[in-house]
Formats: structure tokens, C-alpha cells, sequence
């Protein structure tokens, strides 16, 4: 199977990137300069319209929104055991929590990091306000899920959207409330991170933070 990925560093394309070296999939990884705004190249718009990462090629097909590939790629290899049984409770919850990282968390983060966006800039801190206490609140569930239920969102079994999880956690280091100031989340990030391929796509990204 031929693999592209494309993405930049500390960007969404981060967790696509991380389960292909965790499900040992050899890939091609073409990282774009978003200060060039590369992602808004013709070459790109044609393989991505939206002008955002990732964006992967499996074969020739076009896949986007990291959740999305992210719960592909546990289909795909099911020998990772990355997603639960079809039909399972346990997959009933993968499929609420993965869809919460989407719904939930990414929305407000996008309000946070972009402000200006749903209102202009003379709204911006009211929107980075709002977004603020929503990332807060969302990150409060999780940690009572990670409490009751845990050490992982769907029990004791990894799944792909740990990996998403810990990704948006990554997301709030330099937030007025970092997702480490909750003890329970603290611990379920130590546990991500200290996987041999968090630090193996940390060498290829170059990152260094929130280590």
C-alpha cells in the first residue's frame, strides 16, 4: 500500500503521524511550511479544497480530519487492537469520545487559537473567554470518564482515541489551565507518552515541548 502524509508540526497531522509509526506503517511524509502558507497552494487545494492537514493518501484516495484517518487506520490494522469489536459497548464508547475530541474539543479549541474568526477581532477576547470555559469544562468530563472508567477512555484497553486525546491535550501547554493541572489526566498523558512512538514522532517533528 503507497502512504503520503501530509502535515505540519504541532498541527492535527500530528496524531495521523504518530499511529502510522505506532501500527508500523511505512509511509512518505511530506510536511508543508505554514509560514510559506503552503497548505494554500494550488498543488494542495487539489488534494485537500479545505487547506488544512492532514491530509492522507492511501493508494491514491484522499482521506482528511485526523479523527476520521485515525479510526481508519485502528480498521485497518486490527491486529493493534486500536479499536474495540464492532457492535460492543466498549466500541459504542470509542465511537462517543473519538466524535467528543471531534465535536467538542476541536471546535473550541479552533475558537481559542482563532478568535477573530466567528465575531472580529473586537470580540476576540470574549470569544477566547467562552472558547476557554468550554476546553475547561470538556476537559472536567474526560477526567471524571478517566477516573471512573479508565486508565484509558474506553477501560483498560489503548485505543485510537487515546492517541487523538492526547494530542488536544498537547494542545492546551501554554493555556491558562494546562490539561496537567487535572492529576488524573497528568497520569494518563504520562502513560501515552512514555509509548516508544510518542518520542519516535517527536524526533521526526522536531518537537520538544510538553515532554
Amino acid at each position: 500500500m503507497s502512504v503520503v502524509l501530509y502535515g505540519s508540526p504541532s498541527t492535527a497531522s500530528l496524531v495521523v503521524h504518530w499511529l502510522l509509526i505506532e501500527l508500523g506503517v511505512d509511509h512518505e511524509l511530506r510536511m508543508l511550511d505554514f509560514d510559506r502558507h503552503e497548505q494554500k497552494s494550488p498543488e494542495y487545494l487539489a488534494i485537500n479544497p479545505q487547506g488544512r492537514v492532514p491530509a492522507l493518501l492511501l493508494d491514491g484516495q484522499v482521506l482528511t480530519e485526523s479523527a476520521a484517518i485515525a479510526m481508519h487506520l485502528a480498521d485497518l490494522h486490527p491486529q493493534a487492537g486500536l479499536a474495540p469489536a464492532i457492535a460492543t459497548p466498549a466500541r459504542a464508547a470509542y465511537y462517543r469520545w473519538m466524535f467528543f475530541c471531534a465535536y467538542t474539543l476541536m471546535p473550541a479549541y479552533r475558537s481559542w487559537f482563532y478568535a477573530d474568526e466567528p465575531a472580529g477581532e473586537a470580540n476576540a477576547d470574549e470569544v477566547k473567554a467562552r472558547a476557554r470555559q468550554r476546553i475547561e469544562a470538556a476537559w472536567q468530563q474526560v477526567a471524571d470518564q478517566l477516573e471512573a472508567h479508565g486508565p484509558y477512555l474506553v477501560g483498560a484497553q489503548v485505543s485510537a482515541a487515546d492517541f487523538v486525546l492526547t494530542m488536544l491535550m498537547r494542545w492546551s501547554r501554554n493555556m491558562p489551565r494546562p490539561t496537567d493541572r487535572w492529576p488524573v489526566l497528568e497520569a494518563f498523558a504520562r502513560r501515552m507518552k512514555d509509548r516508544p512512538s510518542f518520542a519516535e514522532v517527536y524526533r521526526r517533528e522536531g518537537l520538544t515541548d510538553w515532554t
